[in-house]
């Protein structure tokens, strides 16, 4: 939360991430409906394509340092101070999820069932949503307050799937959410941050403010700020439109290309064909009279 820096490689990992999850899940449910169960992530081989989870790992706790550096760093409000040591508890959680993940994968760790780590996941993403937005208020806390209410939607999705691993729709969902929020995480620091993308009447949340204690968007009049919340609830209905088109344009495009490859597999040639059409309608006997 301390800069567009922040939100941009924030949005950085979730974008990639939620549109793997889609594409992933989308391609293993084409394959067989019927046999179609989610996974907490998707590995494939070669080893190379699974950089992203390790690449996570790696940045994850340098994530949390730098929070931490940030906390004791910072001078000023104290709810805005303690905001980043508990941005950096929850960068920590989701790094346990990730060895977990890891560990399971290539260890088969105690036999870790599935929906198990499904459930951390889901206990991950609701102490985000406790945590967001903490020491904002006005246009800030409802910005922030959407981006912690896609957090306790993916919490949600989560849970589900503990409990019904072959549900496509919950999987989807969650994929989208990831990807929505890190579509939106991208948005609340160009909002919030920036002159260029900034709302009018308000000015952005900068450094210097921080010092004194500033944590919120200020607007000049309450008639500038509620119009702030609605231009920003309008942009975020675009968000998911977005979101949902690029969703259903890759299934579409996915299932497309299974259908071409089922026609080149089972497709005959026509002398069978033929053959067929002709063990399929013999011609009828002729009776002597």
């Amino acid at each position: 939360m301390a800069s567009l820096a922040t939100h941009f490689t924030a949005s950085l990992f979730l974008c990639p991430l939620g549109f793997r999850r889609l594409l992933c899940s989308f391609s293993l449910y084409l394959r067989d409906p019927s046999l179609y169960r989610s996974r907490t992530w998707y590995f494939s081989e070669p080893k190379w394509k699974n950089l992203d989870i390790y690449t996570l790992v790696i940045f994850l706790p340098i994530a949390s340092l730098f929070n931490v550096f940030i906390f004791l760093a910072t001078s000023g409000n104290p709810a805005y101070r303690f905001s980043f040591l508990q941005q950096s508890f929850v960068i920590i959680f989701f790094w346990v999820v990730l060895i977990l993940i890891i560990l399971k994968e290539k260890y088969d760790l105690f036999s870790l069932p599935e929906n198990l780590v499904f459930i951390f996941a889901a206990i991950a993403f609701l102490i985000e949503f406790y945590m967001s937005g903490r020491g904002f208020f006005g246009l800030g806390g409802w910005v922030y307050g959407i981006l912690g209410g896609l957090a306790f939607f993916c919490a949600t999705c989560c849970v589900y799937l503990s409990i019904k691993p072959s549900a496509f729709f919950a999987e989807f969902l969650l994929s989208s959410g990831l990807f929505l929020k890190g579509t939106w995480v991208l948005q609340v620091g160009l909002s919030l941050y920036t002159d260029v993308f900034g709302l009018k009447g308000c000015s952005k949340i900068s450094e210097l403010t921080l010092t004194k204690g500033e944590t919120d968007v200020k607007c000049e009049l309450d008639e500038h700020m509620f119009r702030g919340i609605a231009l920003l609830n309008l942009v975020f209905v675009g968000h998911v439109i977005m979101v949902v088109v690029i969703s259903f344009t890759l299934f579409g495009v996915l299932n497309r290309c299974a259908n071409v490859r089922r026609g080149e597999g089972s497709g005959l040639s026509l002398g069978e064909i033929g053959s067929e059409s002709m063990l399929m309608h013999p011609l009828p006997d002729l009776e002597m009279e």
